[in-house]
């Protein structure tokens, strides 16, 4: 199973490539053509794509890292990487919502007025359907391989998507004495970018803090109950290593039952929660009733 989940983690550096190759070339167009146009929210927007480099390299970085098998230092591996990237991708893309929300609410109070060439606004249209594409590549691709890191990578893609959408509407909005319509979408796009940051953040801290879906220990839980040998269940705990479960539980079997059928029961639950629900590694407590 282990070389399974080490070949999942191969695989998703591969949306990561994506999200970068289409990031470099969104960027460079969206900079050039927002100079040549005149286009102020284009030009921001470029620079958006340029930190969001930044953001699916860190992501490659982690998916790497997480590749690396378990040394002196490192007992467990080093899984936990994959959750550290998109720690560090939802900083960077807080950083850039903050941003555009004070450039937003600067602009508005200085009432600045632009209408830049509709070039632009073809630009953002085109750019928001390929961050769409690559988004919905990753999206499946995380869903695939269940990697945190490409499913921020994802999350990340959809909101400059969006932001790039809210570039079309602002520059289209300035053709018709509705300047305005630029810095208020901006305002808004602002909003979700920090919002999707939030997400990203939670998602992580959450994973490297071990917490764990209380919903799936509640379905391992009754699994193992239902086992004949199993006379109840004292604790069970949950946590994740990247893309991988680990579940502790402490069971009740009878007092009669020797070491070997104590042991049977141990490597039947194990074999229960790894092949019908994908669990990395079970760890199995026994405590005779």
């Amino acid at each position: 199973m282990e070389e399974q989940k080490y070949k999942e983690l191969k695989l998703g550096e591969r949306g990561a490539i994506i999200s970068i190759v289409a990031y470099i070339i969104l960027s460079i167009i969206k900079v050039t053509v927002g100079i040549l146009t005149d286009s102020a929210a284009l030009r921001a927007d470029g620079l958006n794509n340029t930190t969001d480099i930044i953001a699916s390299i860190a992501v490659l970085i982690g998916l790497r890292l997480s590749q690396r098998p378990a040394d002196i230092n490192h007992k467990y591996g080093h899984w936990k990487s994959e959750a550290i990237s998109s720690m560090v991708a939802s900083f960077i893309m807080m950083m850039v919502g903050i941003q555009v929300l004070y450039d937003s609410i600067t602009s508005l109070s200085e009432g600045e007025n632009e209408s830049p060439d509709m070039t632009a606004a073809i630009v953002g249209v085109f750019a928001a359907i390929v961050m769409y594409g690559v988004y919905r590549y990753n999206k499946a691709l995380a869903l695939k391989i269940k990697s945190s890191a490409v499913m921020s990578a994802a999350k990340d893609n959809i909101s400059d998507a969006w932001v790039s959408i809210g570039t079309a509407i602002g520059i289209l909005g300035s053709q018709f004495n509705m300047a305005w319509m630029d810095t208020v979408t901006a305002l808004i796009i602002g909003i979700l970018i920090c919002k999707t940051a939030w997400d990203i953040f939670r998602d992580a801290s959450h994973e490297l803090s071990d917490g764990f879906d209380e919903d799936k220990l509640e379905t391992y839980k009754n699994e193992v109950l239902y086992l004949d040998e199993v006379k109840g269940i004292k604790e069970i705990r949950g946590r994740n290593y990247g893309n991988n479960e680990v579940i502790d539980v402490e069971i009740l079997v009878h007092s009669t039952l020797n070491v070997k059928e104590a042991h049977d029961v141990s490597e039947q639950i194990e074999s229960l929660l790894s092949n019908k629900h994908g669990v990395y590694r079970v760890h199995v407590h026994i405590e005779p009733h």
